[in-house]
């Protein structure tokens, strides 16, 4: 339960109760990991792969699957986009 709600925090896509309490954990995955040269978030990043309305196209297991096994996602979705995702390293 804690990495979904650390994915769904990297990417904004549920803001209840306090939006910075939630936001946090995912924007440190997400500047520890580097996302931002393949991701952007709010601008920022590259723009080639905005995650800016990724709720809107993913649930939380799906992103959750994307930040654990890319490898795997890459190979499910047929995604054809280089460099393939390295998974998260959790620091929980």
């Amino acid at each position: 339960m804690g990495r979904v709600l650390v994915s769904s925090a990297l990417i904004s896509l549920v803001m209840v109760g306090s939006a910075a309490a939630q936001v946090a954990p995912g924007a440190k995955v997400y500047a520890d990991q580097k996302c931002s040269v393949c991701h952007s978030i709010a601008g920022k990043g590259n723009a080639k792969g905005p995650l800016d309305d990724v709720g809107t196209k993913l649930s939380a297991a799906e992103i959750h699957a994307w930040l654990t096994d890319a490898v795997g996602q890459t190979a499910k979705t047929k995604a054809t986009r280089k460099p393939i995702m390295k998974p998260a390293i959790w620091t929980r």
